[in-house]
């Protein structure tokens, strides 16, 4: 029997493209440090290089937050639902009992 980690279907790609983002990132900015070229060359490199990275990083923190917010709107009516049906259950009940105890 192999023992093998599988990852949830819902988290898997978007775990595995943030980590290949995230080396991306950090592999692209260790060549830059180590490429030969003058201070002022290698400081806008960097700059330019900080701000995509940080573009980057704000797109998937908004696309995280969108996520976030749609599945809390989906518990929310999903909770309203059993809410409205247990009051239902509860006001057959109440009648049952009612005309049972006439």
């Amino acid at each position: 029997m192999h023992n093998r980690n599988h990852y949830d279907e819902g988290s898997g790609d978007a775990t595995g493209w943030s980590a290949f983002l995230t080396g991306a990132l950090i592999g692209a900015g260790v060549a830059l440090l180590f490429a030969p070229q003058p201070g002022t060359e290698l400081r806008g490199r960097l700059r330019d290089y900080t701000n995509r990275a940080t573009d980057d990083l704000l797109d998937k923190g908004q696309e995280a937050w969108d996520t976030v917010v749609e599945r809390g709107k989906e518990f929310y009516e999903k909770g309203e639902e059993v809410v409205r049906d247990a009051g239902r259950s509860a006001r057959e009940f109440a009648k049952q009992e009612a005309t049972q105890g006439q």
